[in-house]
């Protein structure tokens, strides 16, 4: 027989834990036998005390057993946790049932579980709950016992007001449960959307460190392969001119000089200790290094410079580089012909604006545009191989991993009569050139 608590493979699995859902019941069983015996005995009113604590008794014995058949860890499927939250209604039913129905002042604690199931299950087991709730809500507001009250007296709620309790059930379960989803749902795009963007962000800074390693290597290997360069040079020196010890010994010497130059070109990224061109660069390096790649595509890339003093000088930061490149990347993908990226800086700011002459934002997601998910790419233009992009999350990214190093990201439309998207990302100087120290930029500003 299928274990109907075992979580289930499917595309989005149960998030709730079993017990998470016990210690809550507990909570619901403890409240409900402190009302129950406070009106039973505190207040002297008349109920039936027995079957009330029979119905409450099932609720515990519920949890021992689950708590004996299943690890605190345990984490239920969709289908579980519904049945789980649709026995608690069932048994708040029961026991307004015996206290009063609708009338019971405790008849709010109806929006309980479907507010729990808003949060954490799919919308179409929330919405099989709320329907649930509903119906038991209606019958509670004609069918049940006397609400406990005073022998000496009797209280009868006007239909009206029972009915208007109802009502106020009723759509207290529709709003909350709408509410607790959206909110719910916006806090997990989210939370998935960070996610990616740390990946993203770790495999940038791997690929950085990779570039300095490799520059390491190179320098450390240059002793040992010029002393076998050394030791090749009295081999051909002693050895005959003539037969194949000379010619074994030629061919050492062109593999020799063949690594020779593969180490220059590694030590060229920053040999004999500098490795300034590793870690540092001016504004204009940047965006040759962020536009380049985006060169050959058919659409023609401008870069323009305004500036007033020496050109401002970052140290390399994965995160920047591939943020940038993905904007550029966006620009170069909508632009009809011409992408326009713009270098501006001041003794105070440090700005890149990125243009383009496409269709720009549309208006239906203007205001959006930044958040996670949100797409303005058809299927036509996702890329294969970035299957993020077509989820809408590589501007989402972009301007996370930018605006983490104290940029302002800005977004929108080009004013009348141009057209397209501007893109805009503003730094205080000092925080872009946070980590730079004087001397290496001093040295630097005169390079660009």
């Amino acid at each position: 027989m299928r274990d109907l608590f075992a979580p289930t493979l499917d595309a989005r699995p149960g998030r709730l834990r079993l017990d998470t859902l016990v210690r809550l019941r507990w909570l619901a069983v403890i409240g409900q036998s402190v009302a129950v015996a406070g009106v039973h005995f505190g207040l002297g009113f008349s109920l039936p005390f027995g079957p009330c604590f029979i119905v409450i008794a099932i609720s515990a014995l519920l949890n021992i057993t689950l708590r004996i058949s299943y690890p605190m860890s345990h984490r239920l499927s969709n289908s579980a946790a519904w049945m789980l939250l649709a026995y608690d209604v069932l048994q708040l039913a029961g026991l307004l049932f015996l206290t009063g129905g609708l009338q019971n002042p405790f008849s709010l604690l109806f929006l309980a579980p479907v507010l729990i199931s808003a949060t954490s299950l799919p919308p179409r087991h929330t919405t099989a709950l709320g329907a649930i709730t509903v119906a038991l809500a209606s019958a509670l507001a004609f069918v049940h016992l006397p609400l406990p009250w005073s022998p000496d007296e009797v209280l009868r709620l006007p239909q009206l007001y029972v009915v208007g309790i109802w009502a106020a059930i009723s759509l207290g379960i529709g709003f909350t449960a709408v509410y607790a989803w959206r909110v719910s749902e916006e806090s997990r795009l989210l939370a998935e959307a960070l996610s990616a963007t740390e990946l993203v962000l770790a495999r940038e800074q791997h690929l950085s460190q990779l570039d300095g390693l490799a520059a390491a290597a190179a320098h450390e290997l240059g002793t040992p392969l010029a002393t076998i360069a050394l030791v090749v040079k009295e081999l051909e020196r002693e050895a005959p001119k003539q037969g194949g010890f000379a010619e074994d010994i030629e061919l050492l010497r062109e593999q020799v000089e063949r690594c020779r130059g593969i180490l220059s070109k590694l030590t060229s990224l920053g040999s004999d200790g500098d490795v300034s061109v590793l870690e540092r660069l001016t504004l204009s390096h940047l965006v040759e290094e962020v536009a380049g790649p985006h060169r050959n595509f058919g659409v023609a890339i401008t870069v323009t410079h305004d500036g007033a003093g020496p050109e401002p000088v970052c140290r390399r930061n994965p995160g920047v580089i591939y943020g940038l490149g993905n904007i550029v990347d966006n620009a170069v993908d909508f632009a009809a012909e011409n992408v326009t990226i713009e270098e501006r800086w001041s003794d105070q700011t440090v700005e890149i604006v990125v243009r383009d002459d496409g269709p720009g934002f549309p208006p239906e997601v203007m205001l959006r545009i930044g958040e996670p998910y949100i797409t303005t790419r058809g299927a036509g233009q996702s890329h294969a191989d970035e299957p993020a992009r077509g989820l809408g999350l590589g501007l989402f990214i972009a301007k996370s991993l930018i605006e983490r190093t104290g940029a302002n990201l800005t977004l929108a439309n080009a004013a009348p009569p141009g057209r397209g998207a501007v893109i805009t990302i503003r730094w205080p100087r000092r925080a872009f050139e946070r980590d730079v120290e004087a001397e290496p930029r001093e040295a630097m500003a005169p390079a660009a």
